[in-house]
């Protein structure tokens, strides 16, 4: 869509503190059991100098062009609500990228891309949804919002611990979204899932306890830990002075071997900055090793307050929903997390091309493709709640280096 390019710039000079600090909280059961690690210290440290050796530093960009409609719902059955929550990954059996899919129905779906370096418009393949050889065990009936446990020094490359892959769902629990986990031995799946929630919502009170939802993990093989960043959604107002209702991000740690998750509390509440683009609500995250910063995170999030006498559809994530950054310089990514002044774009600025072509309302969850080339692509789900349809854009310039 050439005639719908636009180029977005953004400014990363300031910085809004994200006014958080770690809240201490009771260690979650999980029954997301994984195997042990490789105990020799001749093995721990070859994975350490492994992990060091390829890690990938991104930039956040200075501007973005569109470049289109990568999946389009369809008119009837599977995907014809949602195509979105997109998670990529390099899938060395088919010699090109993997992405998991918000699709739905039935949640959960994938997509291919056999080209590699041109991962565009015209080049995505649906797959159909997922299979798990044990549907029995996802809890509510169904599950959705995919995300593959990804290599936390390597974008975009799936983890494999103990000769398997782990896939990160959200489910239900009597009301409430919890985060189930599932294995496999390919990408491709099929996946088997563990009965029972890997991160269940908190207790009464607590930022988490009505959901926890768009999660997303990245493994650090040198601390031989993952590390789980979630929403979490309150059902009670909370002390901030700013949309006490409204969700945050939050992280969990479980350690390679342990079958239980530890919270850590929120990393990312909403900005108490009045009309900054995150002040709202927080959606979903994803980090990549940074250039000039330790970490950067691409999340989603609004400026408008949840209300506590809302009846909408998207009464918990009111719109718009925009894409952003936020940065950290710690170098275990837990606490010191930074919002970005600006938006990618807000939602008064998409072009009337892109309206055109199903454009608008808001900019979903939010995914970065890391090309070993340097350039960076952004996938995003946009619409109506519950008619989404999946976009992408490319960063201007070369964005990555090896650090």
């Amino acid at each position: 869509m050439s005639g719908a390019h636009q180029s977005l710039k953004m400014n990363r000079r300031d910085f809004c503190s994200s006014l958080t600090g770690l809240a201490a909280l009771a260690a979650a059961p999980s029954v997301g059991i994984l195997q042990a690690p490789e105990t020799q210290a001749g093995e721990v440290s070859r994975v350490r100098a492994a992990a060091k050796a390829r890690v990938i530093a991104c930039e956040i960009p200075r501007g973005w062009r569109r470049s289109g409609l990568i999946i389009q719902r369809s008119q009837g059955g599977p995907g014809s609500s949602v195509v979105g929550d997109p998670c990529v990954v390099r899938d060395d059996d088919i010699d090109g990228w993997r992405m998991f899919l918000f699709f739905d129905p039935p949640g959960c779906g994938h997509a291919v891309c056999p080209q590699g370096l041109d991962p565009g418009p015209g080049h995505w393949k649906l797959e159909g949804p997922l299979v798990f050889t044990n549907a029995q065990d996802l809890m509510g009936g169904s599950t959705h919002k995919p995300y593959v446990v990804m290599d936390a020094h390597r974008p975009n490359h799936a983890a494999r611990i103990d000769g398997h892959y782990l896939l990160l769902t959200v489910s239900w629990q009597a009301g409430h979204k919890v985060v189930q986990q599932s294995r496999a031995e390919r990408l491709a799946g099929p996946w088997r899932v563990q009965p029972g929630p890997l991160i269940g919502h908190g207790a009464a009170g607590e930022f988490d306890a009505k959901h926890v939802d768009a999660v997303t993990g990245f493994h650090f093989p040198e601390r031989g830990e993952i590390l789980y960043f979630y929403m979490g959604y309150p059902e009670q107002a909370q002390t901030r002075r700013l949309s006490p209702l409204g969700s945050a991000q939050a992280v969990a740690v479980q350690r390679v071997g342990d079958a239980h998750i530890r919270k850590q509390g929120e990393v990312l509440p909403p900005c108490q900055m009045p009309g900054h683009w995150a002040s709202g609500w927080v959606g979903g995250l994803q980090i990549l090793p940074g250039k000039t910063h330790r970490w950067i995170a691409i999340i989603n999030a609004s400026p408008t307050a949840p209300r506590h006498d809302a009846t909408e559809v998207f009464r918990e994530e009111p719109p718009p929903s925009l894409g952003g950054f936020a940065s950290c310089d710690e170098e275990w990514p837990v606490r010191g997390w930074q919002w970005s002044p600006q938006p990618i774009e807000w939602i008064q600025d998409v072009l009337p091309q892109a309206v055109a072509l199903g454009e608008g309302t808001n900019l979903w969850r939010q995914h970065i493709l890391a090309l070993p080339d340097g350039r960076l692509f952004l996938y995003y789900n946009s619409g109506f709640y519950g008619r989404e349809q999946l976009y992408a854009k490319i960063a201007e310039g070369r964005n990555t280096k090896r650090r």
